[in-house]
């Protein structure tokens, strides 16, 4: 574990120069409105990566909270994701880059946000995002929900790999480690990041966790995203109650100890762990 995590701690990214912030903001089903103001929230308090998605219909309102937020875009980390490609290479690209435009001049890191599409469909959309990065519009590309298999088969076709970042499930809480496929990326130095790491509050019952939080004086969903930090993953804690995006953040004045973290890793339920979806690692 590095010596000493802070907010403004950063990870290194395979093929490019860029480095990504430790902890991001989630904004799925973060509407409207409310999706500005928890953003803007959440750049108050300090966090510098906010992570969207074209089917989270919010890419325009990121936009606006960054333009609104004042903060110079340099300090700034945006991710966004296309789910599927469109009829043919240039629609796909066109996708992408609508979505640009709506966050800004141009996006940190864009992944792909499943594989479910098909190999000629990743195929497409990664080519896609390659020409992105060409044309000055991306600087990072990765994947999401991909597994050893669908990465290994990129081999095939793609002039950037490894993709830079895997996002995945909580893999990252401690109930769904997906030890293999967070075990492959590791080797391949691909920046893990966990969606849900918080569980959507529903191990908030549980006793080991609860435990560990009296211990620490901290709340259950702290524990968790340091459990996160700890690992080397990326958490992306997701709120839009203004007092929770603060407390997700103040997660730098304590540390999991080994034993904890022992316990904690022996939580593992594999897939059966998971509640949004736990990747495939075979084709």
């Amino acid at each position: 574990m590095p010596a000493k995590l802070s907010l403004t701690s950063t990870l290194s990214l395979p093929n490019v120069s860029y480095t990504i912030p430790r902890l991001g903001f989630g904004v799925y089903q973060s509407p409207g409105d409310t999706c500005v103001k928890s953003c803007l929230t959440a750049l108050r308090v300090g966090y510098r990566h906010i992570d969207t998605a074209q089917y989270y219909a919010n890419e325009s309102q990121v936009g606006r909270a960054i333009a609104e937020a004042k903060i110079p875009r340099s300090e700034l980390y945006i991710t966004t994701k296309i789910l599927s490609p469109g009829n043919d290479a240039d629609s796909t690209y066109a996708s992408i880059v609508d979505s640009v435009e709506k966050i800004g001049d141009y996006v940190d890191l864009f992944l792909i946000h499943s594989p479910n599409g098909g190999r000629k469909g990743r195929e497409m959309m990664w080519k896609a995002l390659e020409r992105a990065v060409d044309d000055g519009k991306v600087r990072a590309i990765g994947v999401s929900n991909y597994g050893k298999g669908h990465i290994e088969e990129m081999k095939e076709y793609a002039k950037i790999w490894p993709p830079a970042v895997n996002q995945i499930e909580v893999i990252l809480h401690p109930w769904c480690q997906q030890r293999e496929a967070v075990s492959y990326c590791q080797s391949q130095n691909i920046v893990v990041e966990a969606y849900c790491p918080l569980v959507r509050n529903q191990k908030a019952d549980d006793k080991t966790l609860n435990s560990l939080a009296k211990k620490y004086s901290k709340s259950t969903g702290q524990v968790l995203i340091r459990y996160c930090l700890q690992k080397d993953w990326v958490p992306l804690p997701k709120s839009d109650t203004p007092s929770r995006i603060e407390a997700n953040a103040d997660v730098y004045d304590f540390e999991i100890d080994a034993a904890d973290m022992k316990t904690l890793d022996g939580l593992d339920q594999g897939a059966k762990g998971a509640i949004v979806q736990a990747v495939t690692n075979s084709l």
